[in-house]
């Protein structure tokens, strides 16, 4: 069976995506619980983009090893690239269960949060985030996303601000900040951004 896993990663480090699979599904049939096994058909479907089926190796993995907050993780993070945010959402409860100071999973879970809608839970985690870790960028700008879907400008403002206080060069913070001010009607202040005055 290890030969097999073996050969498998050879060839995912190959780009031999296809063959790879083939190599740790014979690693499978021989022992279903191999966690090798199936992390590499992880490996290989999601570097096919087919995240569907690197979802459903990652169930295995989790169902396998369920006390390991990085297979939850993991799994939540495939459901948030094929847009299942729901779904993702008791994958990263899973991970926060096992340590409720996992702040990459909070982070996910208040993103797919933004994404169903739930804006005022997704800023309460956000603000966890940067109380486990003060300079979690990630989580300043998403928070001031979703004050900005809320309404609430100044305080989005702020949250972008903080985010480039910690790296002024922060694209996606430099652009919502943009967009922000546009929806206040500070179009000049907008434009400076845009410019890079």
């Amino acid at each position: 069976m290890d030969g097999w896993i073996h050969k498998g990663d050879t060839q995912r480090a190959l780009q031999d995506y296809e063959a790879s699979l083939q190599s740790y599904s014979r690693a499978v049939q021989m022992d279903g619980k191999s966690k090798a096994a199936w992390s590499g058909m992880i490996a290989s479907y999601t570097a096919l983009k087919d995240y569907a089926k690197a979802s459903a190796a990652a169930a295995k993995v989790t169902e396998i090893d369920p006390q390991n907050k990085a297979n939850w993780f993991n799994e939540g993070n495939l459901l948030q690239s094929e847009g299942k945010f729901e779904g993702s959402l008791a994958k990263y409860d899973g991970a926060i269960s096992i340590d409720p100071q996992y702040k990459d999973a909070l982070y996910r879970k208040g993103v797919s949060l933004i994404a169903t809608n739930n804006t005022t839970q997704a800023v309460a985690l956000f603000d966890q985030v940067v109380e486990i870790d003060p300079n979690y960028k990630q989580a300043y700008n998403a928070k001031g996303l979703a004050l900005e879907i809320e309404g609430v400008y100044e305080e989005s403002l702020a949250a972008y601000d903080k985010a480039l206080e910690l790296d002024p060069k922060f694209t996606q913070a430099l652009d919502n900040k943009m967009h922000t001010l546009i929806a206040m009607g500070r179009q000049n202040e907008a434009l400076k951004i845009f410019l890079g005055v």
